[in-house]
This record gives C-alpha cells, sequence and structure tokens, in this order.
C-alpha cells in the first residue's frame, strides 16, 4: 500500500520526509506481524529479542549490561525483561565467574527448545515474508545503513 493511502496525506516537506515516515509505518507494520507471530508462544518482541541474544551466546551466557547494548530496543527495561523470561523457566541466572557481584544470564534448556519452536512456526508463517527479492532487499538494507551515518 502506498503512504500516502496508508496515512491520508500526500503532503510532505519532500522526499527524503515522506521517506522517514514511510520507514516508521512500515517499522510498526512489520512490529506488528512479528509481535502476532509470537502471541502463540506467550512472548514480547522484546523478549525474543533477549533469548535471540542469549541464544548467540550460548553456552557460556551473557550480562544483562551486554544484552542491553544489543537490544533492538534499548529504552526497554532488561532487568524487568529477563525477570519475566526466568519466572517461564527460559533462561537462568549464573554467578560470574569473574565478578561475584555479575550474573551471567543463560538459556535453559526449555528456551533453546522455545526458540525452536519459533523458528519452525516462522518457516511456514513467517512475519517477514516479502515481496522484496533478495537484490531489491540488499539496495534497501544499503540505503537504511547509508541514511544512519
Amino acid at each position: 500500500m502506498k503512504l500516502e493511502d496508508e496515512i491520508k496525506t500526500n503532503k510532505f516537506q519532500g522526499e527524503v520526509h515522506k521517506a522517514h515516515l514511510n520507514i516508521l509505518v512500515s517499522a510498526a507494520w512489520l512490529r506488528t506481524r512479528i509481535i502476532a507471530s509470537l502471541k502463540p508462544f506467550g512472548l514480547t518482541s522484546e523478549q525474543y529479542n533477549v533469548l535471540r541474544i542469549l541464544r548467540g551466546q550460548t553456552p557460556q551466557g551473557i550480562r544483562v549490561k551486554d544484552i542491553t547494548r544489543r537490544m533492538l530496543e534499548r529504552n526497554s527495561n532488561t532487568t524487568r525483561i529477563i525477570d519475566r523470561l526466568e519466572n517461564k523457566g527460559l533462561v537462568q541466572r549464573l554467578a560470574s565467574e569473574r565478578d561475584r557481584r555479575e550474573r551471567a544470564i543463560i538459556l535453559t534448556g526449555e528456551g533453546l527448545k522455545m526458540l525452536s519452536d519459533i523458528d519452525q512456526y516462522w518457516e511456514k508463517h513467517s512475519p517477514h515474508q516479502s515481496v522484496l527479492d533478495e537484490t531489491e532487499a540488499r539496495i534497501l538494507n544499503e540505503l537504511l545503513d547509508k541514511m544512519r551515518v
């Protein structure tokens, strides 16, 4: 759908302004799809983000402050997200070997299974399906990277 139809206006300050609005609308659209696809698993997108970060650090784990640095939504309360994931049995806090005041966060077997289940579900019902081909997606990625310089 064209941006003008989505937000019911064709008045923009210029093409750059229109592009920025288009990115915001598209991000909200994609986020809605991801949230809906995670709902059957009882996860928020922020919780899923933490689980994916932890999977990349398996088996050694990672500190909370390092998780926060890697979060897509950096304003999230990482400690509260980890508390909820721990209550669900998906993550565990371990005493750090380097510093007793720190805790390493690791995925449990149940957390790894949850991610595997989501991966399998997304093979058939991916929220990332797109009409863009690989070349178009690469160009879009390059343009978005360029915009953030």
